[in-house]
């Protein structure tokens, strides 16, 4: 007996469900995570084994299990309290969303245009530290974001490969704010 265009259309309908309730769950606890340690109150990055929880996640709640967190390997028994705070609120524990949220409206520091949107991948924006070097946002460990944004001022891409250009290879470029004298010497 040949299967009916409707019990072909229900399975269909139920793996496109399923494909999405997986792909969403391991889109949201893929890539960096900032969480509070519950131990000692400071920032701290974790990585979720998002396959994991993206395959639990078609029943209830998805079941997170730390793949990696930069208090390893001294606090590795730790008992994982963290991620209850993945489960209530995953959104506020992206750092992309922390970074988007950071970046928003802000012009850059150098060239005064506005820095943009952060994308996943592409030219990113910069941070410029107090010593007045430029570095990259994947440069920055996630445990020490929120303090170095806090000390930090926005860099577009251009202004950033600009400063890098300049820093290692100032026999190649002008830096029109540093004297020519200055860079005759290098």
């Amino acid at each position: 007996m040949p299967i009916s265009v409707a019990v072909l259309g229900a399975i269909a309908v139920v793996i496109v469900v399923v494909v999405w309730k997986m792909a969403t769950a391991w889109v949201k606890y893929r890539g960096d995570l900032l969480i509070t340690c519950p131990e000692n109150r400071r920032p701290a990055g974790v990585k979720v084994q998002a396959g994991h929880a993206a395959a639990t996640s078609l029943v209830n709640r998805p079941d997170m299990r730390l793949a990696n967190c930069s208090r390893w390997p001294e606090r590795a028994g730790c008992g994982q309290e963290c991620l209850s705070q993945l489960q209530a609120a995953p959104e506020n524990c992206m750092v992309r969303n922390l970074l988007v949220t950071w970046f928003a409206g802000k012009a850059c520091a150098v060239c005064g245009r506005p820095v943009g949107e952060i994308h996943e991948i592409g030219s990113q924006p910069a941070l410029r530290r107090a010593d007045m070097v430029t570095v990259e946002l994947k440069q920055i460990p996630v445990d020490q974001l929120p303090d170095t944004l806090a000390v930090s001022e926005p860099v577009c891409f251009a202004c950033h490969m600009a400063d890098v250009l300049v820093r290692e290879h100032a026999d190649l470029a002008i830096d029109r704010a540093r004297p020519l004298d200055a860079v005759s010497r290098h």
